[in-house]
């Protein structure tokens, strides 16, 4: 069996590092909010600022749904505001607007599945609060056009930067054009926590002041809730552990990660199959193909033992808790990717047999 993603592989090659991490924690009685949370914030924003003109403010959370949510309210999106996103991403960003009371309004996604920039432009209005442009897949979406854009509209834009860790987009990471970005550190992550953990990225002090206030109750002192919207949202020291361990390490990774989509996209020759095009930019969190017959590619695949997902079925507006409020919506873009994409094995421990397997098995499919 090839599996789609294997974290054993992982944590027994990191077994050293990782207890060593853990046992620093354990020794030091420090478990929320220690130094290891904020030696990784420092570390996380020093990685993400690389290419950019700013030094990025970090402020770590429980996962990266609070991450989402945070940077909206920290962006001041209430009750009643429009925001701008795309529906082909499970949910996520979808889940967060509702939850500050905002409503989701969907665009249309491109070529590379991520925001266009095109619908955005047609969509956009004085009466969107912000924009949340997910990374898709690993690939910064068309950050300058979108940004001119918003500007131009007075419109916050939040990166979703939870697929996209490490990628870049002319010399700058991701996470770094956005008023916001945010992360999640669930373990399937080019960069993974050993449970969950999330990241709001900033560019001034006194947004990362506020965002530190939101994920702590919106204390402005202990026991003190001045502000409005607070919630517990701490990452543990464990967890900031393990990802300062892991960071280092992240960009061999990627490669090694857009090495094997290569392979994929140069090795498999098959008319009913499109590999979505990596490139070195790219962060290759995921390699997904594209193919009409995309449920019987996926049969096929499990019954050769080669493990494949769907990322993802569902536009969001089809969903059945958003059905009634976007009943007479189309996005011909979005719900052809939902029918067609299918995402192969692709992580930094894959073995080169286990790759050649799968481009042999696609290549024989009839």
């Amino acid at each position: 069996m090839i599996p789609f993603n294997d974290l054993r592989r992982v944590t027994t090659r990191e077994h050293a590092a990782l207890t060593e991490a853990i046992h620093r924690v354990l020794h030091s009685g420090n478990f929320l909010l220690g130094p290891e949370t904020q030696a990784f914030e420092t570390e996380f924003a020093a990685f993400c600022s690389a290419g950019s003109k700013l030094l990025l403010q970090c402020v770590s959370v429980a996962n990266g749904s609070d991450a989402l949510v945070l940077a909206l309210l920290a962006a001041g999106v209430k009750p009643g505001d429009r925001v701008i996103t795309c529906a082909n991403a499970a949910m996520y960003a979808s889940l967060a607007i509702l939850a500050t009371g905002a409503s989701p309004l969907y665009v249309d996604i491109d070529d590379t599945h991520t925001l266009d920039a095109a619908h955005f432009a047609a969509c956009a209005s004085s009466g969107v609060a912000a924009v949340v442009v997910t990374h898709l897949y690993g690939r910064i979406a068309a950050m300058d056009s979108i940004q001119t854009i918003a500007a131009e509209h007075g419109i916050h834009v939040i990166e979703d930067c939870s697929q996209a860790h490490g990628a870049t987009l002319n010399g700058q990471r991701a996470g770094s054009f956005g008023d916001f970005a945010t992360f999640s550190f669930y373990p399937t992550k080019n960069l993974g926590a050993l449970g969950d953990g999330g990241a709001v990225l900033c560019k001034t002090e006194a947004s990362a002041d506020r965002l530190r206030a939101l994920r702590q109750y919106g204390w402005s002192r202990k026991y003190r809730n001045d502000l409005a919207g607070g919630c517990n949202s701490r990452m543990d020291e464990i967890q900031a552990a393990v990802l300062s361990s892991r960071l280092p390490a992240l960009d061999a990774n990627n490669a090694i990660r857009r090495a094997i989509a290569m392979r994929y996209q140069h090795g498999i020759r098959h008319a009913d199959l499109h590999v979505l095009p990596i490139d070195q930019n790219h962060a290759a969190h995921l390699c997904v193909l594209e193919t009409p017959r995309r449920d019987a590619l996926q049969g096929y695949l499990h019954a050769h033992g080669i493990g494949c997902e769907v990322h993802y079925p569902v536009p969001d507006y089809q969903q059945a808790v958003m059905r009634d409020r976007y009943h007479t919506l189309t996005l011909p873009r979005t719900e052809r990717a939902a029918q067609e994409v299918l995402s192969l094995p692709c992580f930094p421990d894959l073995l080169d047999a286990e790759v050649e397997r799968v481009i042999a098995v696609l290549n024989a499919w009839t």
